[in-house]
């Protein structure tokens, strides 16, 4: 069945939960696997579920327009917290789970929250310690009673207290419930969602019912989502893609969103739940593919074979074949072959083999990662969005899915690229405001709602959007050529054995870069080569590494100097980092986004160095444990130098092309 709610009568998601209650009471709406064993709730159980935690919340005090945070991993309950809250005209604010406690008093309090709703004693515990401090917070409700027998402070309840109280209340007020809901508008603040804080402090951005629903309808209709679809929701639900897709969609369409057991067992729940609707971003599927590739370095040599020989069919059919195209006869039973000895095992290990439509976003996927998701076929898309548009801006055709794009514009939306190259859009899902923060809503959103993006781009003869960086990252080289790093920088994470990856060279006379490797699989190497390690800083010190990753280094400049535009950033010089990126250190956002410019004043000494004769630099790093506690590590970092970037191989190669 298709998407078939009038979403101007049932205009807030309370009033769309009413809708799916009557016309899909039986239907599965989520699953959570616990023990083992997947439970199932119809939307009936659900709508049910959702008006006890209502009035519960009611109360206990939650009134219209006061802020309730959600902190936690993805939990039916805590979804159940957010209509909830919505139904009573209060806002959810849901929050990154794996937050510190400092980060998380500045989001509760600049949203001025006063209650919260946590998943277990973790999240309790990180709560408690900043309720004192806290301005506003007030109410701490748990779902998870493990651990908090002894918890005695007034203020604290469980979940199941709560939606006792809420089921006296609805006895007490029969019509609370009904009218509350009835009273929630399309204009009501539908979720407070926080940026990611690539530069600065996470900003509010506010959303109302009528942004989301409308975005997400339009989607849902774009591709045909289907209620009989499902999708796992195990990516953080504080970030505005689970909103849109295991929340909004699954409202508009009617499909059921199932929750993983915990954070650990997602590939495990992901293939036995087999979903038909699934999002990853680009460092899921590079991940994926890095463990891929480990496994099949340690299988036999025929398996091996047999592997990269259909692998490289797959790659040179198997994306026109998923879109319809005609490919030769020859290559169609190849595939058809390597479907059954290679391809369709591979899906199934990774659990996509029901997937009919899937989607990347949040950062740019590396052309060959892209097309080897499409090369096995899967119906891979990337999209292009963000929190302030509600996600969706643009998406990609059916027919015309191609690696360095990002698609045509989605329904309602419309695209410019202003005069200094900068993307940007209009919507109905442009959102109300920064809360509290009416500066810089005034320099994101124009006054006839038009959005500046940040991002560099151009829209091609075809429609499509090609990105090209962050605005503010492109810069030039001394001599004038272009430098775009993060299009350098998904050419080095390709390879599996490079996790991250950061690039230098703006005004500067070369371009230089940081490397994270992949532990798991460089580890993996080691191991089979005999050699020795106790740490990731030992194995990244490693010269043998570093021959490795030059390796790569060499083939991405081989790559950049295939292109005119990107011939003159070709990789001089680069580190191994001795300590991996982290979110803890400030070193990525939540999201897992470098933060540029707080890795540019860390690692300062380390850029001066990479931009000097120097051969080796000395360097100390504070590190932050997931319990806060802190240490600093002491290293002596090797810096190599590339062989001279050759312009002349280059322009031959496209010359040749030609």
């Amino acid at each position: 069945m298709t998407v078939s709610v009038d979403i101007a009568k049932y205009d807030t998601f309370p009033k769309l939960l009413r809708f799916n209650a009557n016309s899909r009471a039986g239907l599965p709406a989520m699953r959570e696997k616990d023990l083992g064993i997947w439970q199932t709730w119809s939307w009936a159980e659900c709508a049910e579920e959702i008006r006890a935690l209502a009035c519960g919340l009611k109360a206990l005090g939650l009134d219209k327009g006061d802020k309730l945070a959600i902190v936690g991993d993805n939990r039916p309950r805590l979804y159940w917290a957010v209509a909830a809250a919505q139904s009573i005209g209060a806002i959810p604010v849901p929050v990154y789970q794996d937050m510190a406690a400092d980060e998380l008093k500045y989001v509760l309090d600049h949203a001025e929250v006063r209650f919260a709703m946590a998943e277990d004693q973790e999240q309790v515990d990180k709560l408690l310690a900043i309720a004192g401090k806290s301005e506003a917070l007030q109410a701490i409700i748990y779902c998870n009673p493990r651990g908090m027998r002894h918890y005695e402070q007034d203020y604290i309840h469980s979940y199941a207290d709560a939606v006792e109280k809420g089921r006296d209340y609805d006895r007490a007020n029969p019509d609370f419930y009904v009218q509350a809901v009835d009273a929630t508008t399309g204009a009501d603040t539908s979720v407070m969602a926080y940026t990611s804080g690539t530069t600065g402090q996470p900003k509010g951005v506010v959303l109302s019912h009528a942004n989301i629903l409308k975005t997400a309808y339009n989607a849902a209709v774009w591709e045909n989502l289907q209620e009989s679809d499902n999708m796992l929701a195990y990516l953080p639900m504080a970030w505005i893609g689970d909103y849109i897709f295991s929340y909004a969609q699954s409202y508009v369409v009617g499909f059921c969103v199932s929750c993983p057991e915990s954070p650990e067992t997602v590939m495990t729940d992901l293939r036995e739940l087999g979903p038909t609707y699934f999002f990853a971003p680009p460092a899921i599927f590079e991940n994926l593919l890095t463990t891929v590739m480990i496994r099949i370095e340690d299988a036999g040599w025929l398996k091996r074979k047999m592997f990269h020989y259909f692998m490289a069919v797959a790659r040179r059919c198997g994306p026109g074949i998923a879109d319809g195209k005609a490919v030769g006869l020859v290559d169609r039973a190849l595939f058809g072959l390597g479907n059954i000895l290679v391809i369709g095992p591979l899906k199934n290990i990774l659990g996509l083999s029901r997937v009919r439509l899937g989607y990347t976003a949040g950062e740019a996927i590396g052309p060959d990662i892209f097309n080897f998701y499409r090369g096995i076929g899967l119906n891979l898309k990337q999209l292009y969005g963000s929190t302030e548009a509600s996600v969706f801006v643009t998406i990609q055709p059916n027919g015309e899915i191609k690696p360095d794009t990002v698609g045509t514009p989605s329904p309602d939306v419309e695209l410019r690229i202003a005069d200094d190259g900068e993307v940007m859009f209009r919507s109905p899902g442009v959102f109300q405001e920064y809360y509290k923060n009416p500066e810089a809503t005034a320099k994101a959103k124009t006054a006839d709602g038009w959005v500046h993006t940040g991002d560099a781009g151009f829209i091609g003869e075809d429609g499509h959007l090609r990105i090209i960086d962050r605005a503010k990252d492109v810069g030039t080289l001394t001599d004038g050529s272009m430098f775009a790093p993060k299009f350098i920088e998904n050419k080095l994470k390709f390879f599996p054995n490079i996790s991250e990856a950061v690039t230098f060279g703006a005004d500067r006379d070369y371009v230089s870069a940081f490397i994270n490797i992949d532990l798991n699989a460089v580890g993996n190497w080691a191991d089979r080569q005999n050699i020795s390690y106790a740490s990731y800083q030992e194995l990244a010190a490693n010269s043998q590494v570093y021959d490795i990753i030059a390796e790569h280094i060499i083939q991405v400049n081989e790559d950049l100097a295939k292109e005119e535009r990107t011939a003159g950033s070709q990789i001089r010089r680069f580190l191994i980092l001795n300590k991996e990126l982290d979110a803890d250190d400030g070193e990525l956002t939540r999201t897992r986004k470098v933060r540029r410019g707080f890795v540019a004043d860390r690692y300062a000494k380390l850029i001066d160095a990479l931009f000097s004769d120097l051969t080796h630099c000395e360097i100390e790093t504070q590190v932050t444990f997931a319990d806060g506690r802190t240490d600093t590590v002491k290293a002596d970092l090797e810096l190599r130098t590339l062989p001279a970037p050759s312009r002349e191989a280059g322009a031959a190669a496209r010359h040749a092309a030609e």
